[in-house]
């Protein structure tokens, strides 16, 4: 299962760590819909991870959750309704302790998967990449769905268990489970880091 994680197959791919999932003024936390410090808790694990592709020459690639009136439809309004959240151009959408460099990508998504709707897919064809190692919130929700389609899409998915955190920690085991049995791997961020490592110096 490792050579799912070869720097010259793989991508980074972080979901929705933005102000309003995980920051404490945000809007989960405010409507307490999330578990915030956990949330907050895999941004060292993320950075490590985001560190260590970079010296690896795995692309990064930020996913960040927007929404506007052109792209709340009536069965997203029946389903969540009032309230907002990730207001498109606001300081909800902002990067939450994580920051984009050169060279990295950001794609914006409008939906729970980051593959409806977005150019996330022509990304990973063009860079040739075939493998997707996956971390960011909420575990059971924006992250399980990209891990899914990702996997119908034929990419080997790898979800980072302490990288990653859910709507609550038996919800977040949950997919976890799912993940290892149905759609792909579970690891660590320590795994993923020792691993590129020591492929980039078996290459050198």
């Amino acid at each position: 299962m490792k050579h799912y994680l070869n720097p010259q197959d793989t991508a980074l791919v972080i979901i929705d760590m933005q102000n309003d999932f995980c920051h404490e003024e945000g809007a989960s936390a405010k409507m307490g819909t999330g578990d915030i410090k956990a949330f907050q808790a895999a941004v060292p694990p993320i950075n490590a991870l985001i560190d260590q592709a970079r010296e690896a020459s795995v692309p990064v690639i930020f996913v960040m959750m927007t929404l506007e009136e052109s792209t709340i439809s009536e069965a997203w309004s029946n389903k969540f309704p009032g309230g907002s959240i990730v207001v498109k151009d606001t300081w909800g959408t902002e990067f939450y302790k994580l920051q984009p460099q050169k060279g990295d990508y950001i794609v914006e998504k409008h939906r729970f998967s980051a593959f409806i709707g977005t150019n996330l897919d022509l990304i990973l064809r063009s860079l040739g990449r075939k493998s997707i190692v996956l971390t960011g919130v909420l575990t059971n929700v924006c992250v399980e769905s990209t891990a899914r389609d990702g996997f119908m899409m034929d990419y080997n998915i790898t979800l980072v268990s302490d990288a990653c955190a859910g709507s609550s920690p038996a919800a977040h085991q949950n997919t976890l489970d799912m993940i290892n049995m149905v759609f792909g791997q579970t690891t660590d961020s320590a795994s993923v880091a020792d691993y590129w490592k020591q492929a980039m110096s078996i290459s050198q």
